[in-house]
């Protein structure tokens, strides 16, 4: 994990940021259908701030009604849907924070990966001491990020090409000129896709994580080419396709292509 979100007894704890203002918000459930939020904050803003963020992470507010009621008897994922009706993709809070992770996890392993992300919060993001003395930590800002020599993201492990590319989108985010909330999300991601080294599936992956959006299915994905692959021979656990694949498989569910991948995967 890369060290931000917290769990202990049932309860989640995330720290987020309303501009330069900490927000600690926890997440619990008691019952199945009951989820309850709070939120602690300098302001009432911030705290709802949190709240808004981390409902979306949660994906709580989705209506999945015309998902299942029109692939329930899908031969592929009918099964799961079924089994598992409330099943949705977790998502990340801001979605800065699942660009920036995009861009560190290219190309490398998960246990890599994070270790890096583990040390960009510990080193360079935000912390926070709550009342009852729990020390909380974010990412950085987009702004501190796009100010950090490449030369210390590279420190943290991270590939020369991918620390230039992590503080280039930064930059992008930190000046205002690619504007992740904004709801033309396209227009961001044209911008980012001029940068070198950010191609469809960091692109994707900000989509899905970052902006929920379940059409930008991350393709690319080293679990979604040995799924497609295994699926399309007969069960080869050798076998491997290419993107163009992955897309054409999963592209019967359009606009829900990636939360049936993620019936598939689980």
């Amino acid at each position: 994990m890369d060290g931000v979100l917290r769990r202990r007894a049932g309860v989640l704890e995330r720290l987020l940021h309303h501009e330069h203002e900490p927000v600690r918000v926890r997440v619990c459930q008691p019952a199945p259908d009951t989820v309850l939020f709070g939120a602690l904050a300098a302001s009432r803003w911030a705290a709802a701030h949190g709240i808004e963020r981390m409902r979306f992470a949660l994906a709580v507010d989705e209506d999945l009604d015309s998902f299942r009621k029109r692939f329930e008897r899908d031969p592929l994922i009918g099964s799961s849907l079924r089994r598992r009706p409330w099943l949705r993709v977790t998502r990340r809070p801001e979605p800065f924070e699942a660009l920036a992770w995009a861009v560190c996890e290219q190309l490398i392993e998960f246990e890599r990966a994070a270790a890096i992300e583990r040390r960009v919060v510990y080193r360079l993001g935000r912390s926070w001491r709550s009342p009852d003395g729990t020390l909380l930590r974010d990412l950085p800002s987009a702004a501190t990020l796009a100010a950090v020599a490449p030369a210390r993201l590279e420190s943290f492990d991270l590939a020369g090409a991918r620390a230039l590319a992590l503080r280039r989108v930064a930059r992008e985010v930190a000046s205002g000129r690619v504007d992740l909330h904004h709801p033309d999300h396209e227009r961001g991601w044209a911008r980012l896709r001029a940068i070198p080294h950010v191609g469809a599936w960091t692109v994707e992956m900000l989509a899905l994580y970052g902006q929920g959006r379940h059409d930008q299915l991350p393709a690319g994905d080293v679990g979604l080419l040995k799924l497609v692959g295994r699926m399309l021979s007969g069960g080869d656990p050798k076998a491997r396709v290419g993107e163009r694949e992955v897309r054409a498989f999963f592209a019967p569910y359009g606009r829900w292509a990636a939360l049936a991948a993620a019936h598939l995967i689980g």
